[in-house]
């Protein structure tokens, strides 16, 4: 097919990934921002409204914002949304400059041994003690009752966005992971991160890339960013009568119990941070909840790859089936948002599962052309500097691996109707 192809140039293989306000926080499975940004520049350089209805850490809201370009965003996960609007939000910088210097003032303090305020509470949850030193957890506290003395509410969350790295990093997870697996004890013992200094190494590269943020950004392009479910509904009153100009955007693989942890790689930090259901998040997303009924989708190719599956391991494909069926809904609900003329844009990735391909790129085309969408073109691009696991066990037999993502797809589909 001419319009599927492999095309180098989008690998962006030596690009700078972290530049602006993309590298505030870590993310699983990022859309990096060249590729957002080259996308918004083909097919939406025109637009006013651009719209990513599972926005993550926000890379398209803040390439749309650095173009003048309004954007909507929405996630189910409370950090991720945190993380798109402190991404997205203009600070007083000098005012930004006081509170920072407030911290190092006490990043000092502690280091000379200064005694650590009293009652301070560390919070309550399930395993604290099992992911987190004791004195960790003092610590933690009082970066937190610092931040909870700041009156700026966006200058509050641009340092709980800190905070978050902080939390990961001094935890007594493998950072490598996004699942939470604990070190061995040998690597506990040896454990000596220092809390104060790591916050504050953060905070000080935040300001800089917001620094740059700003001054690149263009005009006063607006960023909304909703905690809405499109599996369940359309978000219509939302838009109101707003259409949108183009969609970009990388949603789930799978599920998050079979494929990216989302909620496991946030649980931490959203306790830390006082979100409510921390560790339900996995649920909340697509394919989070196991549907039994077989069904029928708008994707022969889905259909063929589902009855394969079947025949090899009849509970796995109710995961398959739950993910599709709430992917193929969100597709339904956010088709009547674009305008006629409109452009998608989908980064996805094709896995296996039970050995068997699932071709993700191929699904979304299909999905799309039901909802009155014509297929532009499929661009294959190689992945360099996505964190995915190269390798996994599709039998759960020990020994046995397979290769997972190793390309990504970039669909685009035109609405014409």
């Amino acid at each position: 097919m001419i319009d599927k192809y492999f095309d180098e140039q989008w690998d962006f293989r030596t690009a700078d990934t972290k530049k602006y306000t993309h590298g505030f926080h870590s993310y699983p499975a990022i859309m990096i921002p060249q590729v957002a940004g080259s996308l918004i520049d083909k097919y939406g350089k025109q637009g006013k409204l651009l719209f990513d209805p599972y926005c993550g850490s926000g890379t398209s809201l803040v390439e749309a914002s650095l173009r003048g370009i309004d954007s909507i965003g929405m996630d189910l996960n409370p950090l991720a949304r945190l993380i798109s609007k402190v991404k997205t939000t203009v600070l007083d910088l000098k005012k930004l400059d006081k509170y920072i210097k407030g911290f190092v003032n006490l990043s000092f303090q502690q280091g000379f041994g200064v005694p650590l305020i009293r009652n301070i509470d560390i919070p309550k949850f399930y395993n604290i003690d099992f992911w987190f030193d004791k004195k960790v957890q003092k610590k933690l506290a009082l970066i937190k009752y610092f931040i909870s003395e700041i009156k700026d509410p966006d200058i509050s969350d641009f340092f709980k966005i800190a905070f978050s790295q902080t939390v990961r990093e001094c935890s007594w997870t493998r950072n490598g992971e996004f699942k939470l697996y604990r070190i061995t004890e040998n690597k506990r013992e040896k454990f000596n991160h220092d809390v104060f200094s790591i916050m504050q190494t953060k905070l000080i590269k935040a300001q800089k890339g917001l620094k740059d943020f700003i001054r690149e950004k263009k005009g006063n392009a607006k960023v909304e960013i909703y905690d809405f479910n499109t599996v369940e509904n359309s978000p219509i009153e939302i838009f109101q009568k707003r259409k949108v100009d183009i969609i970009v955007t990388s949603p789930p693989y799978g599920d998050s119990r079979t494929t990216v942890a989302y909620g496991q790689y946030s649980r931490l930090s959203n306790e830390w941070i006082g979100f409510k259901n921390a560790n339900q998040i996995d649920r909340l997303l697509m394919g989070g909840i196991r549907k039994k009924k077989t069904g029928y989708f708008k994707s022969n190719i889905l259909n063929k790859a589902i009855n394969k599956i079947a025949k090899i391991d009849i509970k796995r494909v109710e995961d398959v089936i739950s993910f599709y069926s709430d992917y193929m809904q969100s597709i339904n609900n956010i088709s009547p948002l674009i305008k006629n003329g409109g452009f998608v844009c989908y980064v996805v990735g094709n896995r296996k599962v039970k050995g068997v391909m699932l071709p993700t790129d191929e699904i979304t085309k299909e999905f799309f052309e039901s909802n009155g969408f014509e297929h532009i073109e499929t661009v294959i691009r190689n992945i360099p500097n996505k964190r995915m696991p190269s390798k996994n066990s599709p039998t759960n037999e020990p020994g046995k691996l397979d290769s997972t993502m190793l390309h990504e797809f970039i669909v685009v589909m035109r609405k014409i109707v």
